[in-house]
């Protein structure tokens, strides 16, 4: 049992589907019976009344004799309370609230002559018709009168309604009223307090109340504004900034007392004349509070229920205990049952009534002495090989066998051949006429039962899905279920891949994990060129050109793409033209002499996606004819200066959207200023001149919104950006592959160093990233000394000042590259000088970009150096073609 656990003395549940509130509970010796034992008194939303005098019973639950009282009063009770309501006798009488209806009854008690025990009954003293719908009331001694409790109703319409015990005294509406608040009496100010809808603590005086002209419409008050007539004024305000759940007076000391209020997030305590004693902020949702009087002199305690089914005591703002309690309670109160003072006596809004106390119950639990014997150490030994070979054998196998997790779900992807005869393309905007959409379908087949299936699919934007989300309920093997969905392009810029990610998670139950031991597949689906190309016209001139080498001789281009064909040009056989659905043109040419390919653009990141599909489809073809020998090389130049370009684009579009964000944030600031500035001017019961600050206010609101507008701007140009410098990087890395002749392990290295997995964001860009995974390649695998292998790396990332680091970086990794180097995540130094150094190599020596300083921005990149970019045995032959 839990130390912070509601120690239950006695409870029950009252009725079926019933509803309660916050003022449906009240403790008091209703029955005056004169020893001090309270009974609690309970209304319900459905007319019951129900009175309890609850006894401890440690088994078999709460007895009959324990309700005293049942009575079906037919109206809804919306508030019980306990006074001196008669006149003539200081008794105590029960006041029960209906919507229409104020009724006081006298509850009183026979001595019973048998075993059934005493006898109970309620009588009608007086009730009163109300006008209006009633939402709460609260009674006390208005005026300072003694001996009797005098009782006010607050309506739904805002008018406070007095009665003076039998009869009517008044009606007063309150000024500004939107909707009801909770209400409260102060008897040593003698005024009323609420809280209004423009969430303020108003405090109205009695004296004030009883004196203002009668009103009894809404139109009389607006009367009274402009003809005679004493006017209700509030006598203080306290703006809490949210809607308070309930209010609570208690006397501090003898001088004084505190009203607290409970917000929906936080907890105050004011002095008589509204300034603030304490506040505490609240990190959960209460549901109820009570503060009651402290042992200690000077502090007050507070009981706080919340939604969280937890009960917290607080000492002014100090934490003392917190309980749990086994519902959400709605109305809390402290009162003495059967000389055990301080029960705590809570009600949930579905009628689970509890009484509880604080504190621990002693544990009576023994251990039972375990029975010493003798330990025979070899069979232990003997056991303890047994389990080792075990444990050894499941780590050899994994603690999941592959073949049984690739059994348990099977995912296959099809890609439609064609694309869709009608598009499925939603809210595009490229600007192109029609967008095509292609159809893909994803297959999934079931071993063995799965819990929580969940399918998700992603591409590289700007392709866009219909649907992304997928669940699937396998409750039995062998099942086959099929999802399919339209893919198209939604935005003006060329997405860096075109491949998707189907991913699906799933719970395998086993019988001892009945919920499921999690488990990830995947399925990775290509999706066609024509997606995002159309057939264009070859254009002769360029920016920008890629020469790729092959040890074949050149392939038709027509059989190679015959889905970009043009019947008409059937004498170009070696030309082809591309069309982006963006706009931009690429041109791909085969040599008719040599074995080369020429793929040619404007722009340097559109040459990938082209190249990339050259490459592919020619592996594609020479596996069909049987031939295992194919190859592709690139002996050219590696493009840096055009990749530099766009890494400062790119950088640069960091850099302005991180100072438009700066001054957003001062011109919020700016705005809230002024509007604090207005809001003092507006408040101010004595005029005063605005001096142009609603002009400023303008000014600044246009200022904001101009601004918010050039963030959401800059980060669209920066997508776009990005988009193109993942392109730009794909290309850098296939040609480095082609001219390095990379394995895939090293092309995998590559790749995971300049194309993070993370997003590229303000705090966290690509630059920074892979400027930091290429330091690391420069330090382990491709260093030239312990010396460097030594060096620690920055564990922190940042944003940088510029761009000429990482470019110095990129520079300097292919230059070792092209000096032997090669890639490995082996950290043994004498395995990576075998591998950069085969044969018995002396070391590189230092070049001179090296030598110079990380700081030193001015010639990171010279162009009279073709080691770096180009070694003299791969700098390509002069063509006569080309």
């Amino acid at each position: 049992m839990s130390l912070f656990k509601a120690r239950d003395w006695w409870s029950t549940v009252l009725g079926e589907k019933e509803e309660f509130d916050q003022g449906c509970l009240c403790l008091a010796d209703v029955d005056n019976s004169g020893n001090g034992q309270d009974k609690i008194i309970v209304g319900s939303f459905m007319g019951y009344l129900r009175i309890f005098n609850p006894h401890s019973v440690k088994t078999g639950g709460p007895q009959a004799e324990d309700l005293l009282l049942e009575v079906h009063l037919r109206d809804p009770v919306l508030q019980v309370e306990v006074g001196k309501f008669v006149s003539g006798t200081e008794m105590l009488h029960l006041a029960v609230l209906h919507s229409r209806k104020l009724c006081v009854y006298s509850v009183s008690g026979t001595l019973g002559n048998v075993e059934h025990g005493n006898q109970y009954q309620i009588k009608l003293m007086y009730e009163h018709h109300l006008q209006r719908t009633a939402c709460n009331m609260t009674y006390g001694p208005f005026g300072g009168i003694k001996g009797r409790d005098l009782i006010c109703i607050q309506s739904m319409d805002g008018m406070l309604m007095v009665f003076e015990q039998e009869s009517y005294a008044f009606g007063r509406f309150l000024p500004g009223f939107l909707l009801p608040g909770p209400l409260a009496y102060s008897a040593r100010t003698d005024s009323f307090i609420t809280v209004s809808s423009c969430r303020q603590v108003e405090s109205y005086k009695y004296q004030v109340l009883a004196f203002a002209t009668d009103a009894d419409r809404k139109q009389e008050m607006e009367q009274q504004k402009l003809g005679s007539g004493k006017r209700l004024v509030v006598d203080w305000t306290l703006n809490i900034g949210e809607q308070a759940l309930d209010i609570c007076i208690m006397p501090f000391n003898q001088s004084a007392s505190s009203v607290f209020v409970l917000g929906e997030r936080n907890f105050f305590c004011l002095k008589d004349n509204g300034q603030i004693r304490f506040m505490k902020k609240l990190n959960y949702n209460p549901s109820c509070f009570l503060p009651y009087c402290s042992v200690s002199e000077g502090t007050i305690n507070t009981l706080i229920g919340n939604h969280n089914h937890m009960l917290h005591i607080y000492q002014d703002v100090t934490l003392k205990w917190a309980t749990q309690l086994p519902h959400v309670p709605v109305a809390v109160r402290v009162g003495c049952l059967h000389d055990l003072k301080g029960v705590i006596v809570t009600l949930s809004d579905d009628g689970h009534l509890q009484c509880s106390y604080l504190g621990t119950d002693p544990s009576l639990f023994q251990a039972p002495k375990v029975e010493s014997r003798e330990l025979n150490y070899d069979e232990l030994d003997v056991e303890l090989k047994e389990l080792q070979k075990i444990i050894k054998d499941v780590e050899s196998q994994g603690v999941w066998p592959l073949t049984e997790q690739e059994d348990d779900l099977k995912v296959s992807a099809v890609v439609s051949s064609t694309l869709d005869s009608v598009s499925q393309a939603i809210n595009v905007e490229t600007g192109a006429d029609s967008v095509p959409s292609i159809t893909v379908k994803i297959t999934l087949q079931n071993r063995v039962v799965l819990q929580k299936v969940k399918l998700s699919v992603y591409v590289q934007p700007p392709l866009q899905l219909t649907s992304d989300q997928f669940t699937f309920d396998f409750t039995v093997p062998d099942m086959t279920s099929i999802v399919a969905f339209s893919v198209y392009l939604k935005r003006s810029y060329t997405p860096s891949e075109l491949e998707g990610n189907a991913v699906v998670s799933y719970s395998r139950p086993t019988d001892r994990n009945p919920a499921g031991i999690p488990r990830v597949i995947q399925c990775k689906f290509r999706l066609p060129l024509k997606l995002i190309c159309l057939p264009g016209q070859p254009s002769k001139t360029a920016s920008h050109k890629l020469t790729i080498d092959t040890n074949k001789s050149p392939v038709s281009l027509l059989g190679l793409f015959p889905d970009f064909a043009n019947p008409s040009d059937d004498d170009q056989v070696n030309v082809m033209g591309f069309r982006l659905l963006r706009g931009s043109q690429v041109t791909l040419l085969a040599s008719r002499t040599s074995q080369r390919y020429r793929i040619q653009s404007e722009q340097f990141e559109d040459l990938w996606l082209i190249t990339n599909e050259l490459i592919l489809r020619l592996q594609e073809h020479f596996e069909k004819q049987g031939t295992k020998d194919f190859a592709c090389s690139f002996s050219g130049c590696v493009p840096l200066q055009e990749y530099f370009e766009l890494i400062d684009h790119h950088f640069e579009l960091r850099i302005s959207g991180k100072k438009l964000e700066e001054l957003l944030s001062e011109r919020a600031v700016q705005f809230r200023a002024i509007q604090r500035r207005l809001l003092t001017r507006f408040r101010d019961k004595t005029p005063a001149p605005l001096q142009h600050l609603d002009t400023l206010l303008d000014g600044t609101y246009k200022q904001v919104i101009a601004l918010a507008d050039a963030v959401e701007e800059n980060q669209d140009r920066l997508l776009q950006s990005f988009a193109g410098l993942k392109s730009a990087t794909h290309l850098l890395i296939l040609l480095i592959r082609l001219w390095q002749r990379l394995s895939a392990d090293q092309t995998a290295i590559l790749e995971a160093a300049f194309l993070p997995p993370q997003e590229d964001t303000q705090e966290l860009g690509w630059e920074e990233t892979v400027d930091a995974a290429i330091v690391h390649l420069l330090k382990t695998c491709l260093s030239k000394s312990s010396k460097e292998q030594a060096l620690n790396l920055s564990s922190q990332l940042s944003m940088p000042k510029d761009t000429s680091r990482l470019k110095k970086h990129i520079t300097l990794l292919c230059d070792r590259l092209a000096k032997g180097g090669r890639l490995c995540v082996s950290t043994d130094a004498a395995a990576r000088q075998a591998m950069v150094m085969p044969g018995g190599c002396t070391p590189i020596p230092e070049s001179d970009l090296e030598e110079r300083s990380p700081d030193d921005s001015t010639e990171c990149l010279p162009t009279t150096s073709t080691s770096l970019l180009s070694p003299p045995c791969l700098k390509p032959q002069p063509s006569k073609e080309f």
